[in-house]
């Protein structure tokens, strides 16, 4: 059972994907990285020798504190983040928990470098419409929730990406962009191991939408209604995003916990 200074796996689970995600800090030793070098989705590497040096960071925040197997590194982190002013749990079970459930692990391999910051950098093409909304989306909330995105004119894409360090993302020829029949949003949830029954639910509709096919998914015309509405709204390509990060995260919250619900009018109509 839960104490007050940790948390089971079936709660993070429910928390990471949603705007109310607490800072994911791995603490695993990096002969247990290396043995396998995977991540609970948003979550960081830090090292627990330096958490009185690094812990003042997170003061004011939420923490969740991962280590291999729940025990020492993840207590002691959490105890110093406390320390330091944050509101910090340890995951039961650690990283082995998190994988005995069978949950999300992101390959760190396929993760970019990060800039001094700590914070991954994307350049795509500007004037997103859909999938240059839902992979930044995908990308802050389940990668990296302080990933930095460049729009910019669509021919300096690659170019932009060399010069600034940033990885491109739904132009051609790169990496992160269509793949067949698939679009750019659904390689991001298969490479980054994020093929969950909701985030496949919402890829089936971001596909349907990004690549004109209104026939996959009774979802998808509302889907293309909206973003292409939030893009006559905005000028500016960062609030535009800012304002897809709300759309998406609605959609995905329909996805994963309102499939079944109904609603008709009027709701209290007594029964003949």
């Amino acid at each position: 059972m839960s104490s007050f200074t940790t948390i089971s796996a079936d709660k993070l689970a429910r928390l990471i994907g949603t705007a109310n995600t607490p800072a994911l800090i791995d603490v695993r030793t990096d002969e247990d990285f290396a043995a396998d070098p995977r991540l609970i989705p948003g979550a960081m590497r830090r090292s627990h020798q330096k958490a009185a040096e690094w812990g003042g960071e997170f003061s004011g925040r939420s923490a969740i504190v991962v280590c291999q197997r729940g025990l020492k590194l993840s207590e002691g982190t959490a105890a110093w983040l406390r320390h330091a002013g944050a509101s910090a749990e340890a995951l039961e079970g650690g990283f082995e928990g998190w994988k005995a459930a069978k949950l999300p692990l992101v390959p760190a391999s396929k993760l970019p470098s990060r800039d001094a910051q700590g914070r991954t950098v994307w350049v795509t093409r500007a004037r997103p419409k859909i999938d240059r909304i839902a992979c930044p989306w995908l990308i802050r909330r389940f990668v990296d929730p302080n990933a930095v995105f460049l729009f910019v004119a669509p021919s300096e894409v690659t170019a932009v990406g060399e010069r600034f360090n940033a990885i491109p993302f739904d132009i051609e020829n790169v990496f992160w962009s269509h793949r067949g029949e698939l679009c750019t949003f659904d390689v991001m949830v298969e490479e980054f191991g994020l093929a969950t029954p909701p985030l496949l639910r919402l890829a089936t509709m971001v596909r349907s939408a990004d690549t004109g096919r209104l026939d996959l998914s009774p979802e998808a015309p509302g889907l293309l209604a909206a973003s292409l509405g939030l893009s006559r709204m905005y000028d500016d390509d960062l609030a535009q995003l800012e304002a897809g990060i709300g759309l998406y995260d609605a959609f995905y919250r329909w996805c994963r916990d309102a499939l079944g619900e109904t609603h008709n009018w009027p709701t209290n109509k007594a029964k003949p």
